[in-house]
C-alpha cells in the first residue's frame, strides 16, 4: 500500500504543479520571459565577446531547456539550485569521459553518454532533464569543443548554470507569490525576501 500511496501523493503534488504554473497570470509570465531572456543573453553576450578570439562556447542547447524549468516551472523539484548545476556537472564529467574512453563510435557514445547521466543523476538526487542534452554535446560537439576536455565541465557548463542560477534567484524573488529556491517538501525558502518590497518606497 505504501508505494500506491507515494505514487497517488507524488501525482497529486505533480498535477498542482502544473496547473499552478499554466495559470493565466501576465505577471508571472512577465518574469519568466524577463528572467529568461536576461540570463541567456548575459550568456549569448559572454559568447559574442570571446568567439571571434578563440574557440570558446559559452552558450549551449540544454541551458535553453534549463530555463524553461528554471524561470517557466520554478516549484518544480528538477528546477532546484541542487539539480541545476549538480545535474548539469554530474552530466557533463559523464559525457566527456565517455567521449575520451569510447571516440568516434557516435552510435555508441550519444546513448552511452545519456543513459550514464540520467542514472549518475539518479544516484546523486541531482536530476535536471537538460543534464541530458550537456552529456550528448559532450559527444557530439564541434573539433573544438571536443578538444578542452574536462573543462568542459568549468567552461561553459559550470560557469553557463551559474549564471542561470543567479539571475533566477533574483528575478524569481521578485515578488510574494514567486520565490525560489523551494525545498524538497513544497515549502518557500526564504533565502531571499521578495525583492519587490524593497522596491516599494515608503510614502
Amino acid at each position: 500500500m505504501m508505494p500506491t500511496k507515494k505514487i497517488k501523493r507524488s501525482y497529486r503534488k505533480t498535477k498542482y504543479i502544473l496547473y499552478k504554473e499554466t495559470l493565466v497570470d501576465f505577471k508571472e509570465h512577465f518574469w519568466a520571459f524577463l528572467g529568461s531572456f536576461v540570463g541567456i543573453g548575459i550568456i549569448a553576450y559572454s559568447q559574442s565577446l570571446t568567439l571571434p578570439v578563440s574557440d570558446v562556447v559559452y552558450l549551449i542547447g540544454s541551458f535553453g531547456a534549463s530555463s524553461v524549468l528554471v524561470y517557466g516551472v520554478i516549484q518544480s523539484p528538477l528546477a532546484q539550485p541542487r539539480n541545476l548545476i549538480g545535474g548539469h556537472l554530474v552530466s557533463a564529467l559523464v559525457g566527456v569521459t565517455v567521449q575520451k574512453l569510447v571516440p568516434d563510435i557516435i552510435w555508441l557514445t550519444a546513448p552511452l553518454a545519456v543513459s550514464l547521466s540520467i542514472v549518475l543523476m539518479q544516484m546523486t538526487k541531482t536530476l535536471h532533464p537538460p543534464g541530458g542534452a550537456t552529456a550528448l554535446i559532450a559527444v557530439t560537439g564541434s573539433a573544438e569543443l571536443k578538444n578542452i576536455g574536462y573543462w568542459y565541465m568549468v567552461s561553459p557548463v559550470l560557469v553557463g548554470a551559474l549564471i542561470l542560477l543567479l539571475v533566477a534567484l533574483i528575478f524569481n524573488n521578485m515578488t510574494s507569490n514567486r520565490q525560489y529556491p523551494v525545498s524538497k517538501h513544497g515549502k518557500k525558502r526564504r533565502i531571499i525576501p521578495y525583492l519587490s518590497h524593497y522596491l516599494n518606497f515608503k510614502k
